[in-house]
């Protein structure tokens, strides 16, 4: 049961596919916050700063055998994760879940029960990790596959964070399920017209929102604090490009071109570019 998730910190050797053994650990350093992805955990090569994320447990215990027997056996055993992700991401516990049984069917999918991908994410371009085929929209579709559930919960909540086109989702109050539902559905996660009402009509089913509240009650604010930036001026040297001054400042080019109005992304030596970044101290 996922209740041992905090409690049980012991490094395991997981089962994958086939039969090969491979060991999924992520370590945690004591007074620091430092998480290592072992191979094929399937969250090497994140473009979400490693630094940035809570540290995950080196083994969060064992799961039950596929297939789970119903949606509520599946509430428990992930709602734990669920939570563990709000607090680290700010995404309700109540949409993860909610959507975890959807593009699971529970757990007793398919897919999920071949890939341990529990949110139908696919592999994308770029990606790193093993994988599988399985027919979605289209026949013989590339998905991830993880070691363990719990890497793919966490690869969820980067899926969500690190796209910019999901980004409006996090001024939403944290407990507000159905803004996110249907703010999800605006941002293009599904195709069904109908994927908000079905988020929703599981969480009220399923009473979801109480992970939530407890989320909530536990400390988490409900509203993410507005970030305070300072700007400085960047003198474009020979060589510069918008792309290098971009990754220079950890600053999208997008962001720099509306800071400075600029049409093109041509730029000249000499030439004056604002740039923004978060205050720290």
């Amino acid at each position: 049961m996922v209740t041992r998730f905090f409690a049980t910190l012991l490094t395991v050797a997981l089962l994958v596919g086939c039969g090969a053994k491979r060991r999924s650990a992520s370590k945690v350093v004591q007074g620091e916050k430092k998480t290592v992805y072992q191979p094929n955990s399937g969250l090497e090569g994140t473009k979400v700063k490693k630094s940035e994320l809570y540290p995950m447990p080196e083994d969060p215990g064992y799961f039950k055998k596929f297939p789970i027997a119903s949606t509520q056996d599946y509430i428990s055993e992930f709602a734990q994760i669920a939570q563990y992700e709000m607090r680290a991401f700010g995404i309700p516990a109540s949409i993860t879940l909610a959507q975890g049984i959807l593009e699971s069917a529970s757990g007793r999918g398919e897919l999920t029960r071949k890939t341990n991908n529990h949110f139908g994410i696919k592999c994308h371009t770029g990606w790193q990790g093993d994988f599988d085929f399985h027919d979605d929209d289209a026949k013989g579709e590339c998905f991830r596959k993880y070691n363990h559930p719990m890497f793919s919960f966490r690869a969820h909540s980067i899926f969500l964070a690190s796209r910019s086109r999901n980004q409006f989702l996090f001024n939403y109050r944290r407990d507000d399920y159905k803004k996110w539902a249907y703010g999800l559905k605006k941002a293009g996660y599904a195709t069904d017209k109908k994927y908000p009402q079905k988020l929703i009509a599981l969480i009220d089913r399923y009473d979801l929102d109480k992970y939530d509240k407890e989320v909530v009650d536990g400390g988490l604010e409900t509203v993410r604090k507005p970030k305070k930036y300072e700007v400085f001026t960047h003198v474009v040297e020979r060589g510069d490009t918008l792309y290098g001054i971009s990754k220079k400042y950890a600053i999208s080019v997008d962001e720099i071109m509306k800071l400075n109005n600029l049409d093109s992304t041509n730029i000249g030596i000499g030439q004056q570019l604002n740039i923004r970044k978060p205050v720290t101290r």
